[in-house]
């Protein structure tokens, strides 16, 4: 792992911790910000209709999610759940187009576009495979090889099927030679 890594994924971690274990201890307020949110999804995804065991949920999936990424343990696991837990977040607690205020809105904007920049970094971290190739990438490598190595047997058994052919007729050859040494020499 990189010097970049080993030091970025617990940078990004960091928020997703310390956020999720203060919503952990104190779920009330961000219960009640949910709570519309929660209300208007909870029928159509069939999940309960309580906005603080909703809350605290999600906050202990940013807590174990984040803790994943910090340490390296499936950290692009981690990071697509991550992504998933920030977006109703964000929809929930920094729905700045609702408020009227303009200073109030102001700043719900400024936490809006710092959970999109988080997003896009945990959605950097999802698609990071540390220097190594992806699974698209292993997929079609093995899939073209599989491809050559059918292509070469191919080949190789055309050449098998000529070369029988030609050795059938040297065989062939070689009997009608002896035949005519022997009627030669039988006639002599």
């Amino acid at each position: 792992m990189t010097v970049v890594r080993r030091i970025a994924r617990p940078m990004l971690a960091a928020i997703f911790v310390t956020s999720g274990m203060d919503v952990l201890l104190h779920p009330a307020g961000r219960a009640e910000i949910a709570a519309p949110l929660v209300t208007r999804l909870a029928g159509p995804l069939n999940l309960p209709n309580d906005p603080e065991m909703m809350v605290r949920a999600n906050a202990a999936t940013m807590v174990a999610a984040g803790s994943m990424l910090g340490l390296g343990r499936f950290p692009r696991v981690a990071a697509m759940v991550l992504a998933g837990t920030l977006v109703p977040t964000t929809l929930a607690a920094h729905a700045y187009w609702t408020i009227k205020d303009p200073a109030l809105r102001a700043q719900q904007r400024v936490h809006f576009m710092k959970n999109v920049g988080l997003l896009g970094g945990v959605l950097l971290a999802a698609v990071d495979t540390a220097g190594k190739p992806g699974l698209v990438y292993r997929t079609k490598s093995a899939r073209s090889e599989a491809h050559q190595q059918a292509a070469l047997t191919k080949r190789e058994e055309r050449r098998a099927i000529k070369h029988g052919q030609h050795a059938t007729r040297r065989q062939a050859r070689r009997a009608t030679m002896g035949a005519r040494q022997l009627a030669k020499h039988a006639l002599d």
